[in-house]
């Protein structure tokens, strides 16, 4: 097997490795761009596995970068062989590869992005004594992308005020008026999005 084959065989992997490692947050943004966000926690049990993805990745691609700059044998007729190499063999296209990697594994830190920003609260409060604060948590959620998705869900509830989510507390503080919706409407929409409510509780009347 020769240098390029083990080269491009080796950037194949690295991009198929760094694809999994944030297929976590990956997943929900192409499920809510293509409108079946259902899915939004299908490959939420990859998280954990993600620092060793993430691990493999940097090590196949640096493998490729060894082996695209180890000193090579001469080789009588490898002049010829040098002048036949095409882009998809040169340093550039694989620090093209490397970069799209990087950007890949870093999906995480900018995947809230392709949400658009919560709509603003049109609640015309009647009654103080209606408003109220409930906690629920959460699991399927995996970053902020996910955290912005349910945001930008609930901030859409005719009575939700405000909604705060952390996937890192893996939950969600929803300040709403109790006579436009409730607890349970909210889990429901949570739950519809494609992440899972498991527990719910007002936490100030």
């Amino acid at each position: 097997m020769t240098t390029t084959t083990k080269t491009s065989k080796s950037w194949i992997a690295g991009i198929i490795a760094a694809f999994a490692a944030s297929l976590c947050c990956i997943t929900p943004v192409l499920a809510f761009l293509g409108g079946a966000s259902g899915f939004a926690s299908s490959f939420s049990w990859i998280e954990p596995y993600r620092p060793y993805l993430i691990g493999l990745t940097i090590a196949i691609f640096a493998f490729a970068w060894y082996q695209k700059f180890k000193p090579r044998e001469k080789v009588d007729c490898d002049c010829e062989a040098d002048s036949k190499k095409s882009f998809w063999q040169s340093k550039l296209f694989l620090a093209i590869i490397t970069l799209e990697a990087g950007l890949l594994i870093a999906f995480p830190y900018y995947a809230k992005i392709f949400y658009p920003k919560p709509q603003e609260a049109k609640v015309i409060i009647v009654d103080k004594t209606d408003i109220a604060t409930a906690q629920l948590n959460i699991s399927g959620m995996d970053c902020e992308g996910c955290s912005a998705h349910i945001n930008g869900e609930l901030s859409k509830v005719n009575g939700v005020i405000e909604a705060n989510t952390s996937y890192k507390n893996a939950n969600t503080i929803v300040k709403f008026d109790k006579s436009k919706t409730s607890i349970d409407s909210l889990a429901n929409i949570i739950n519809s999005i494609g992440y899972k409510v498991t527990s719910s509780a007002i936490i100030d009347k």
